[in-house]
């Protein structure tokens, strides 16, 4: 995804924190699992050696705070719906965007959604190789497509309108997609998280539009995913980062995120949208009084 240059431009290695790695049971078990690594610190120095060399490359927030470590979309409250889509809907087409490392899609495939049937989409390749060293994999043992692109390039991703029947060709394999217009009317579940904030509001309802473009018209296709949010849709200003620069977001409300889908980017009435304000955790401590909220969402066709 294209995010603001600000976040572009080189940063030191010593933005990094160690005090920001922690690992909950959960999240820990997985890394063990994932990785064959046992011993904790043995499991820390290799996830912190990943971080840097990944952070030199593209020195992303995700990055500098762990948050690729954490196991995110297994905690939406539409997790389980989207792994029962997986397992009962022949075919179904699982599309990540903004994949980053792949823990997330890795977590899924874990807990059982088709491996054949995921495919991922980011700006930047060099985080999906990165992936391969994080979980000390390789593309012919976890052969999920990348495909890489910028969703607000319409020659990659061109916004039509939602599918309200089938499309009239078939889904093509996923290993020879290019570009994911090519997926357009066939995908049943897209996750992309941490992405909308990146643009200002016109830039996400453009990206809404793109992506209700690619979802199969079925019943129970579905999108889902978290972004910056705030309890009255406005801009977060001031978010303050570690060379002194101040990033503005622009964030929608629950109320009005569900407005967006239901109505504006489909037809009223066509979708279900569940859209709740959850804190933000991780990262360095907040100034006093200050809270950061994550909107945690998902779409669902009727």
């Amino acid at each position: 995804m294209s995010t603001p240059s600000v976040i572009e431009r080189q940063r030191p290695l010593s933005d990094l924190d160690e005090s920001y790695y922690r690992l909950d049971g959960e999240e820990l078990a997985f890394f063990r699992q994932q990785t064959g690594l046992h011993d904790d610190e043995a499991l820390k120095l290799h996830i912190m050696k990943v971080q840097k060399d990944a952070y030199q490359t593209k020195p992303y927030t995700c990055i500098r705070w762990f948050t690729f470590t954490e196991l995110q979309l297994a905690r939406f409250p539409a997790y389980g719906q989207l792994l029962k889509l997986g397992k009962e809907r022949e075919g179904a087409v699982f599309l990540e965007i903004g994949c980053c490392f792949g823990n997330d899609i890795r977590k899924a495939v874990a807990d059982g959604y088709p491996l054949q049937n995921c495919i991922v989409s980011d700006i930047e390749p060099a985080l999906w190789d990165y992936g391969f060293q994080l979980f000390k994999d390789t593309p012919e043992t976890f052969p999920v497509p990348f495909v890489a692109g910028d969703s607000l390039d319409p020659t990659f991703l061109e916004p039509v309108p939602p599918f309200t029947s089938p499309p009239s060709t078939p889904a093509p394999p996923l290993a020879s997609v290019k570009r994911l217009s090519e997926l357009q009317g066939h995908v049943s579940a897209i996750h992309l998280s941490a992405v909308f904030h990146l643009f200002p509001e016109e830039k996400q309802l453009h990206l809404a539009r793109a992506l209700a473009g690619l979802l199969s018209p079925a019943s129970g296709s579905m999108i889902l995913g978290w972004h910056a949010g705030l309890p009255q849709k406005g801009v977060f200003e001031g978010r303050e980062r570690p060379d002194s620069q101040h990033i503005d977001l622009f964030c929608h409300s629950p109320e009005t995120w569900k407005e967006l889908w239901d109505g504006v980017v489909f037809p009223k009435g066509t979708v279900r949208v569940e859209a709740e304000l959850r804190e933000l955790e991780g990262g360095p401590p907040r100034p006093a009084g200050k809270v950061y909220w994550k909107l945690v969402w998902s779409v669902t066709r009727l």
